[in-house]
């Protein structure tokens, strides 16, 4: 064999094996990027086992905000929801939270509004002075529906939502709401329509030219209480499911 041939073999198989090792560095997995609900530059979270906080047959784990330790007023279990059917205030958990991922689903009759409200300070006399909220609103009936920064999904107030995702009034609409460090996602009927960083810059500038300018503590508590807001409208909640990011 030719000195010149034994030199084409040699250069054949080299490029043979760096064409495989290219192949095989190209068909590796994928580098863990920005994830659903996981702020860019963050390490991914480990979330715990999910938590039923109302199985639709007890209301154990609730209290009206501000009466911890009495019998929960003007919300009823029926047919498997819990249900605002008098005066009693804001429904809400016993336990405070920190990260989570939060799944329910909600309903209003015409009109209806109401809210999730998370991170509330236990100091504030009243739950939406600390906590952000997720509007819950007939968008088509009620006058926060002609804007939508206070639109069903939208960090009321501050963060507008999308048209065309909320269901109409009678029908079920499904809720995922992450809260981890100072990152927030609202999602609605599986579609993400807010999201925005606490305490940012951006944040910051909503916040001063809004009603929330006058309550020094909105937004800043790294742990709270979750609620479902006594707007004084009947709103119906089921399938409330919580799990926390560690």
């Amino acid at each position: 064999m030719s000195a010149h041939r034994v030199w084409i073999m040699r250069q054949t198989a080299r490029l043979t094996l760096l064409a495989a090792a290219t192949v095989a560095v190209g068909s590796a997995a994928p580098s863990v990027g920005f994830a659903q609900g996981t702020p860019k530059g963050a390490p991914a979270a480990t979330p715990g086992p999910w938590i039923t906080l109302f199985d639709g047959t007890s209301l154990n784990g609730w209290h009206n905000y501000g009466h911890r330790g009495e019998p929960v007023k003007g919300w009823t279990i029926i047919d498997g929801t819990v249900t605002r059917t008098g005066e009693g205030g804001d429904l809400t958990t016993n336990t405070q939270y920190t990260d989570f991922e939060l799944t329910l689903d909600w309903r209003v009759p015409p009109k209806g509004n109401s809210g999730i409200i998370y991170r509330i300070d236990p100091a504030s006399e009243v739950s939406y002075t600390s906590g952000p909220e997720m509007q819950v609103l007939d968008d088509a009936g009620h006058p926060d529906g002609k804007s939508r920064l206070t639109s069903a999904g939208a960090d009321y107030g501050l963060y507008p939502s999308p048209t065309g995702i909320v269901k109409p009034a009678t029908e079920w609409n499904s809720v995922r709401l992450i809260v981890r460090g100072t990152h927030v996602e609202h999602w609605l009927n599986g579609t993400r329509v807010v999201t925005y960083e606490l305490g940012s810059a951006d944040w910051a500038a909503r916040v001063a030219k809004s009603k929330f300018a006058d309550w020094a503590g909105y937004g800043k508590a790294a742990r709270g209480y979750i609620a479902l807001q006594d707007h004084g409208d009947r709103v119906a909640y089921r399938n409330v499911r919580i799990r926390e990011l560690k």
